[in-house]
């Protein structure tokens, strides 16, 4: 969700007078700006420029700006939260599990004495695979220790209908982050393929394994394949192309290269009658493997599976493998993070909602929800009005529309409802079995939903969490309460920066019910039609051409944005800044902003936009970003949007020949 850029006149205002205009004023930091740059020409640049040229990213991150600033205030209050947790732990509560959570992570010499020994039964288990009966029977029991191997079970509600939960059969199983990685003929893709396989080899030497190199080819060859078979993220995107409702019996007929009774007994999903299958072709596909791929080199495949998963875990040999692999071959990152910084987030990921409440308690005020609430409301009216005025969408499908945003669920915070934990089991120094239980619990959790109602009360990121979320199934909008604070949201800075910045990211949720994907669900959160014919093409007429917009940026020599992969969030962002700046105008009642820093109330908007997104990234982890992050980066979220609202054209007296500019027929209108 970014936005562009600014008039030159604001820029010679600028360069005359930083020193005079107050920062607490506005919540606009006007240090970062690049004076060199109109803009008109680079909305990012002109904001966010200086900052970009003075600005180092940390040794340990693979990127740096505002959304990591915040999660590093977010992970320093929950360590002080965990640490205190630790320093009270009354037997049996959540404060004693967080706290031998985290010490038995930060037990270094334990885990360097303890060496392989926490995986010795999960190994064993694999090696004693005999059978195609067998390897189903792991592929499905593995499932619950959380394993990311080539078939997941993910319970979730039914896209048909949404009042029920459904288990959902789907690909993955890649020890690299996407099919592309292993089939795209790039140099740096083939760089990175080769990393890889001496990673895997490495895995298997430390494992006390022989002949690691022709196994870890061998792997490498398998997910290969794997990946061969893959639906792109692209294709993943569509809601009813991946929505294959079937019986227990259909799933027999159709792939019977899988040993279904073995595989469902193993992730105990024997009372399971209905399932739906992401992508039918790619289980065709890896059913044919699992009959033909060689046992062995199954068994390395999933030996080399939980090394991965559980070399964070292990010792210091282990670690600094992974790291080398995943983090400097992928993202290029120069060092490991800090040790409570990975401590944190274990806790985080096994007991996150646990340290959450610890955090709302002690960080979200009353009066910042109840201020989110009335922003919320404001933008929901803008929406409202949107469709109300829009003049490519018939009057019948309007009253559809209207009537979907009406039930929008709005939660801001944090949960009504904290998770229970008390049947969770974490042991003082058991480290890898406390991860292993944890995911465990998680999946148990996740399972006892098959046989009850639909919780609609449930939260998908925890408080602490910095990020935001829409979820059409359940057709809310959910803002945690660690994304509440400056730049985001600065209950010290003027209407027109709250607006521009968290405005445009209550925009940007509210306008994912409405997008690409969104769009194909109803208020209740079902998988229907609720569009004519005649407004559906118009939609997707609108759409490829935001598409087309998108893949013209070129982030890498030879890398595009793929336009299709991120058409949603595109989407988002560009009526998100529209519909914000619609409740900012909204806000001032007819009055005019008053100007502070010289600057009028529409052109601080702007500003507020284009800081939020502030953000520098090493390369190989752009490349990372271009091929499976469905987000734009940052540079052209910012000038992506602002050149397709009117508004910034008036706002900043954008004229032909700017950069920016592009002639009123030229830009995309949405909601």
């Amino acid at each position: 969700m970014r936005s562009k850029r600014i008039v030159c006149a604001l820029s010679i205002m600028l360069l005359g007078g930083q020193q005079a205009l107050a920062q607490p004023q506005t919540g606009i930091d006007f240090s970062h700006f690049d004076h060199s740059v109109r803009l008109q020409d680079d909305m990012f640049s002109a904001v966010n420029g200086q900052w970009l040229k003075t600005t180092a990213i940390p040794p340990d991150k693979a990127g740096y700006g505002t959304f990591i600033e915040l999660r590093d205030r977010s992970e320093e209050r929950s360590r002080a939260l965990i640490e205190s947790a630790a320093a009270n732990p009354a037997a049996g509560t959540d404060n004693a599990k967080i706290g031998a959570l985290y010490h038995s992570y930060m037990d270094e010499a334990l885990l360097e004495k303890r060496g392989l020994e926490p995986l010795a039964p999960s190994l064993a288990r694999i090696r004693a695979i005999a059978t195609q009966a067998d390897l189903a029977s792991y592929l499905g029991a593995a499932q619950i220790e959380g394993e990311n191997l080539a078939l997941n079970v993910n319970i979730d509600q039914d896209p048909g209908d949404s009042t029920h939960y459904l288990p959902n059969l789907a690909q993955g199983g890649l020890g690299m982050p996407d099919r592309d990685y292993y089939l795209d003929g790039d140099a740096r893709f083939k760089s990175i393929r080769a990393a890889y396989r001496l990673y895997l080899a490495r895995l298997l030497t430390l494992a006390g394994e022989s002949a690691a190199e022709p196994r870890a080819d061998a792997v490498a060859a398998l997910e290969t394949r794997i990946a061969a078979a893959q639906w792109s993220r692209a294709a993943n995107r569509d809601p009813r192309k991946t929505y294959n409702p079937l019986t227990r019996d259909e799933l027999a007929s159709r792939f019977p290269g899988i040993d279904w009774g073995r595989y469902l007994q193993g992730a105990r999903l024997n009372a399971a009658t209905r399932f739906t299958i992401a992508q039918p072709d790619y289980v065709a596909n890896l059913s044919t493997l699992l009959a033909t791929v060689p046992l062995d080199v199954w068994r390395d495949y999933l030996t080399l599976r939980r090394l991965d998963r559980a070399a964070p875990l292990l010792t210091h040999a282990f670690c600094d493998a992974h790291f080398a692999f995943h983090q400097t071959a992928l993202n290029g990152t120069q060092s490991q993070v800090a040790r409570w910084k990975r401590g944190v987030a274990i806790v985080n990921a096994a007991m996150g909602e646990a340290v959450g409440k610890l955090y709302v308690a002690r960080y979200f005020p009353a009066a910042d929800k109840e201020r989110m609430q009335k922003l919320v409301s404001r933008l929901l009216e803008a929406y409202r009005d949107s469709i109300a005025q829009l003049d490519w969408m018939t009057e019948q499908t309007k009253v559809q529309a209207q009537a979907k945003l009406a039930r929008y669920s709005i939660k801001i915070g944090y949960p009504d409802k904290w998770r229970d934990y008390s049947a969770l089991e974490i042991k003082a120094g058991d480290l890898y079995g406390n991860v292993e239980r944890a995911a465990r619990f998680d999946y148990l959790y996740r399972l006892a939903r098959l046989n009850g109602p639909v919780d609609r009360e449930e939260w998908d990121m925890t408080p602490q969490t910095v990020n935001a979320y829409y979820n059409a199934q359940r057709n809310e909008i959910v803002f945690p309460a660690a994304i509440l604070q400056p730049p985001f949201f600065n209950r010290d800075a003027d209407d027109a920066v709250n607006y521009g910045a968290i405005g445009s990211v209550i925009g940007h949720e509210i306008s994912h019910g409405f997008d690409d994907e969104g769009s194909q669900f109803d208020g209740q959160g079902n998988l229907h039609d609720w569009w004519n014919d005649v407004d559906r093409a118009r939609f997707k007429a609108l759409t490829q051409r935001m598409v087309a917009q998108y893949a013209a940026y070129q982030p890498l020599p030879g890398k595009t944005i793929n336009g299709e992969l991120t058409l949603g969030e595109n989407i988002a962002d560009n009526a998100g800044l529209q519909i914000a700046y619609k409740a900012y105008q909204r806000s001032l009642e007819g009055t005019p902003a008053p100007r502070l820093a010289n600057l009028s109330g529409e052109q601080r908007f702007f500003i507020g936009f284009a800081q939020l997104w502030r953000y520098k990234v090493r390369d190989a982890a752009l490349l990372q970003m271009l091929v499976r992050d469905p987000h734009s980066p940052a540079r052209y979220r910012v000038n992506g949007a602002v050149v397709n609202s009117d508004a910034f054209y008036s706002a900043f007296d954008l004229k032909p020949g700017d950069k920016l500019y592009r002639p009123s027929e030229e830009r995309i209108r949405l909601w």
